[in-house]
């Protein structure tokens, strides 16, 4: 008996994206998307798949940032089925679409296996805070008015970058697989009446940057001495730093790929 033609269509011919995209996360449950709850994620790939008029767009990030953080910098990959021609209308056209929270300034086609997330090799988050009142600023700075020893907190900033583990500084539950990071920069600088807190590393942990600067401000205050922010770190344990400083202050600010990774292909 002869075989069965083969009817079956030919294999989609899969074209891997990289979009360049920031974001005011106020009115986002974070970058991730998540069952009942309004995501970056949920909204980038509710607009690709009407334009691409694609049936299924997966996206993948460059990274995650939780409830009410924003991103100034961010990488995300997609797959398209079939050739992307003209992508500045398709950026053109994804802008009109998405919320005006949401920005778009960089559409490319990368090679099958990049990987907005993986190949990423630093990451960078500031932090911050102003100390009197100003309307403009509340969604992105958190208001803290109390004094702050700024050469105090950067003392202890200081000490964090010879250490590699930074579980005391981790959220319990969140899945992590490593608490270990190559940490490059942790200072604080003063403008006026506002603070930023600069950050750089390979990669943070859930909730690092903010269990980090809530243990600094606590220095900053006079609650907690040098010696006692070292014994933190060493002891590994959450509860023993200070509390969780409000996501509206944090924005991830850059991420950087070694220079061969994300080059367009066409």
């Amino acid at each position: 008996m002869e075989e069965p033609e083969n009817t079956s269509e030919q294999p989609v011919m899969w074209k891997r994206y990289f979009l360049h995209i920031s974001y005011d996360g106020t009115n986002y449950h974070g970058w991730q998307r998540q069952l009942n709850s309004h995501s970056v994620q949920e909204e980038i790939e509710s607009a690709l798949r009407k334009l691409l008029r694609q049936e299924k767009v997966i996206t993948v990030g460059c990274g995650r940032t939780d409830t009410g953080v924003h991103a100034r910098d961010f990488y995300l990959h997609f797959n398209a089925e079939k050739p992307i021609t003209d992508k500045a209308e398709i950026l053109f056209k994804l802008n009109l679409m998405l919320p005006k929270d949401i920005g778009l300034f960089g559409l490319w086609q990368v090679a099958d296996l990049t990987h907005a997330r993986f190949n990423a090799n630093e990451r960078s988050y500031e932090y911050h805070i102003h100390q009197r009142r100003d309307p403009f600023i509340e969604r992105f700075s958190t208001f803290y008015p109390w004094p702050l020893d700024i050469e105090r907190m950067n003392e202890a900033a200081a000490m964090l970058l010879p250490y590699k583990d930074f579980a005391a500084f981790c959220k319990s539950g969140g899945g992590q697989k490593t608490t270990l990071c190559d940490l490059h920069e942790a200072r604080w600088e003063r403008h006026d009446y506002k603070l930023v807190f600069h950050i750089r590393a390979n990669r943070f942990l859930r909730n690092m940057v903010r269990a980090v600067v809530g243990t600094l401000l606590e220095v900053g205050r006079g609650k907690m001495d040098l010696a006692e922010f070292k014994a933190i770190i060493e002891g590994g344990k959450r509860t023993q730093a200070g509390q969780t400083a409000p996501a509206q202050g944090l924005h991830l600010t850059r991420i950087v790929y070694p220079a061969d990774k994300i080059q367009p292909i066409d």
